[in-house]
């Protein structure tokens, strides 16, 4: 086997400690409307209640990887790469409407005709949940919902990634950095450094910031590009009003790119908003750098409504 020069190829996860992904009970291929294909990991028991995890823009299953372990203790935890990222082949399309079709594909192929679940969306994935909000598919399955350090709409024109006041200057600024199309290249200390303070707490353990790094550059540039333009001319606040399950929202109050006004106006708009949780000084990568909080979050969700409701299927059948 031939290696290239300069070394290994850069890892695309932690391969040890809490966020090294484990080791799914099974993997499957699931087609979307358009023919694009995703990959699948289910972890946990079969008949345990499910949770489905949704992740972020130029981020993996991987991402989940300190939820997953904790939830599949007791939960049937259901995890996909977005389309293009991590193991999902890159797609011609990209926009919020395929966004909805690939969850509700993963919907379809992973759940019982009627089961309940839980779906948390962190950034891109939260955005995902609001694009299929209106759909069937996702009414039928989804009972609860956590939406992590996400927007809705205007997401440049309120990032703080650029320190300069509100403007035209800083969402020019803005688009030019967050729409660029270099490679990453891999993860040095200076690279390390540019994404701490562009998406997390400044507090972060360097492990949080290396599992994150390592992921978040091992997505493909043109990947990252083509999302990046979606995200540029995001408007989901049609989405928002359709979300009527009880929906919790959760944000880092040092969140740069998407601050704490985008949850501040999610709780405003939601029909069923059941509360909001800012954590003080954390960032953009909440389920990383809280990772016990969001998977209690979750965990608190599914005991409540997917039981429930599984309740209230048993004696609508007895």
């Amino acid at each position: 086997m031939h290696r290239r020069s300069g070394g290994r190829p850069p890892e695309k996860h932690s391969s040890s400690g809490p966020y090294a992904p484990p080791v799914p009970a099974r993997e499957l291929a699931v087609t979307s409307a358009d023919g694009s294909r995703l990959h699948v990991e289910v972890h946990g028991p079969e008949d345990a209640p499910a949770v489905v995890l949704s992740h972020g823009w130029s981020c993996s299953t991987a991402f989940w990887a300190a939820q997953v372990r904790d939830l599949a203790a007791d939960h049937r935890v259901i995890a996909y790469d977005q389309r293009g990222h991590g193991r999902s082949p890159a797609a011609v399309a990209h926009s919020t409407d395929a966004l909805a079709d690939d969850l509700e594909a993963v919907l379809e192929a992973t759940l019982a005709p009627g089961e309940k679940v839980v779906i948390a969306g962190h950034s891109m994935g939260g955005m995902t949940v609001l694009a299929a909000a209106g759909r069937a598919r996702f009414r039928e399955h989804a009972v609860a919902v956590l939406l992590c350090s996400t927007g809705s709409s205007r997401l440049v024109d309120e990032s703080l990634v650029v320190p300069l006041r509100a403007g035209r200057m800083r969402t020019r600024l803005t688009r030019k950095i967050l729409g660029t199309r270099a490679p990453l290249g891999p993860v040095t200390p200076v690279a390390r450094r540019i994404l701490k303070y562009g998406t997390m707490g400044p507090g972060s353990a360097p492990h949080m910031v290396e599992a994150c790094a390592r992921i978040v550059h091992a997505c493909p540039a043109a990947v990252r590009y083509a999302w990046s333009r979606v995200l540029d001319s995001l408007d989901l606040d049609g989405g928002v009003r359709e979300l009527a399950v009880p929906t919790a929202v959760l944000v880092g109050t040092a969140d740069r790119m998407t601050p704490p006004v985008h949850a501040r106006a999610l709780v405003a708009a939601l029909p069923n908003c059941i509360g909001i949780t800012e954590l003080p000084g954390l960032g953009h990568m909440t389920p990383v750098e809280a990772p016990e909080l969001v998977s209690a979050k979750i965990r608190e969700l599914a005991a409540t409504y997917v039981r429930f409701s599984q309740g209230d299927q048993v004696k609508e059948g007895a």
